[in-house]
């Protein structure tokens, strides 16, 4: 296999969608499996969608997200600048060979001409080997007019020449080969009236220039192929053509359709890696990153939307993933963005950690709320609760409990399981409570079976209304731990309050 080198190529046009993420993950993963390089390359070759701030977006987003950057933007590398604005004058002499050779052509149509040619022929409304002999354009004209016109400097811009009746094969990595027809493909522009290079002719050089192995993008990009394959062809290029993969849409969770922002949006979830400032309109769009998802459970997600491992693991390192990937294992079909699993990740991930990890988590949301803690009762906390959370946050947004009384009861826990024997049997543990010497997770549990024994009722009848007593709440991480971290004076406390207040109500 030849030297793996591969690039992943965003548009500074604004954030960085997480599809994009993934693409540029499936880059890294095949280039560290194959001790390649990964490239960072800017296209910025549609000034007029270039968004203040972007650029750094898509650095900081790839870095948190694990994915380290060899060569290109922000590292630099023997091929600079590797901003394609920056490039400019290395993409004239490509397209000045190709009109040289016939592959290309000046096009001089006004906005206007194309407007009125596309209304005319509305089945075949693009600049191809039909529409190209009837529009204003070197093809078209005496050799003496092109010149002149050129040296008027009148706006002009350089097409492709697409070869009519002709079929173009890729060999797809993903799709196996696929053929296209040239009738389907436009003649597209190569350089604009600017001077500034677009997309199709700017890829396909700097891609030769960088000695690019493999194109891992979009599906969405697969319509753009045949251009590229034959501009490969015209340059000359063939034998260093890269190989091509084509990665599968992420689709909606319901699986109706491509995924968009608003979809996201509508459903309640992040679609870009960073929160996102949105220097027009102002608005935030939040990131996964402050939505509280881990950057290692977000990428082993990414990573099987799409591709599978062929076993039944689903938790993968970087490494792991490394190790593990192939591209023979992505499939052709859409993936659904299931968020309900990237939270399933996420928990996976939290639970792995040590206590010791954890704990910061709840202390940057105490510190947030100004409520001092010991270490030893956080790491209770964590201990206890880490098997429930799925954010980082959860840690205090569900165990507030532990630090405040309940003022409001679970109503449905009240309605079934509170009455005057509760009432009775908890009075009775608020005693024994008061005369243990040490209050422990296995001492509680001692004493209300007593208790229980004693009343000669279950313990289990009980635990439901002992419960919401303590947290206010149905359910919850153990309860004979939650009131050994809550400690003796607080146990009584809460027992008293809810034995008079609930009693007051519901009684």
């Amino acid at each position: 296999m030849k030297e793996v080198r591969v690039r992943f190529a965003p548009s500074p046009t604004g954030a960085l969608h997480i599809g994009g993420v993934r693409t540029a993950l499936y880059n890294y993963l095949l280039a560290r499996k194959h001790s390649g390089t990964m490239i960072l390359r800017i296209e910025d070759t549609d000034q007029t969608r270039f968004v203040p701030g972007a650029e750094e977006y898509i650095q900081k987003a790839l870095s948190w997200a694990g994915i380290k950057i060899d060569e290109g933007f922000g590292v630099g590398g023997p091929h600079q600048p590797y901003r394609q604005s920056e490039r400019k004058a290395i993409y004239k002499q490509y397209v000045l060979q190709l009109i040289e050779a016939g592959f290309a052509y000046y096009a001089f149509d006004t906005p206007q001409e194309l407007d009125a040619m596309r209304a005319k022929l509305s089945n075949q409304g693009q600049y191809n080997g039909i529409t190209r002999m009837q529009m204003k354009n070197s093809l078209t004209l005496s050799l003496a007019e092109v010149e002149k016109k050129l040296a008027a400097n009148e706006p002009s811009v350089i097409r492709l020449k697409v070869p009519e009746n002709e079929e173009v094969v890729l060999n797809d990595l993903i799709r196996g080969e696929v053929t296209f027809h040239s009738s389907q493909v436009d003649d597209k522009v190569l350089m604009k009236s600017d001077g500034m290079p677009t997309y199709h002719l700017a890829n396909v050089v700097d891609d030769y220039l960088m000695k690019i192995s493999h194109v891992i993008r979009g599906e969405e990009w697969l319509p753009s192929a045949p251009l590229h394959v034959l501009l490969y062809r015209y340059f000359g290029w063939e034998k260093a053509m890269p190989e091509f993969a084509h990665l599968p849409l992420l689709l909606k969770p319901t699986g109706d359709g491509k995924l968009s922002k608003r979809d996201a949006d509508q459903m309640g979830f992040p679609i870009f890696p960073l929160d996102w400032n949105d220097p027009s309109s102002g608005e935030t769009a939040k990131g996964f990153r402050e939505s509280g998802y881990l950057p290692e459970a977000l990428t082993n997600f990414l990573a099987f939307l799409g591709w599978n491992p062929g076993t039944e693991q689903e938790i993968f390192s970087m490494n792991q993933l490394i190790d593990a990937f192939s591209i023979e294992r992505i499939g052709k079909s859409g993936a659904k963005f299931d968020i309900h699993k990237a939270q399933w990740f996420n928990a996976q991930y939290l639970r792995a950690k040590s206590d010791e990890e954890l704990i910061a988590y709840l202390f940057d949301s105490l510190a947030h709320e100004k409520i001092e803690c010991s270490k030893e009762k956080a790491l209770k906390i964590c201990s206890v609760m880490k098997d429930r959370v799925t954010f980082p946050k959860d840690f205090w947004e569900q165990g507030r409990f532990f630090f405040s009384s309940p003022t409001m009861y679970d109503e449905q826990t009240i309605a079934k399981k509170w009455n005057q024997e509760v009432v009775n049997v908890l009075s009775r543990f608020q005693s024994a409570i008061a005369d243990l010497n040490l209050v422990s997770a296995e001492n509680l549990k001692a004493t209300l079976d007593k208790v229980t024994a004693e009343f000669g009722i279950s313990t289990g009848k009980i635990l439901a209304a002992l419960r919401v007593s303590i947290t206010g709440g149905a359910s919850g991480p153990d309860l004979m731990m939650t009131m050994e971290i809550i400690g003796k004076e607080e146990i009584i406390a809460r027992l008293n309050r809810a034995v008079k207040t609930i009693t007051v109500k519901t009684v």
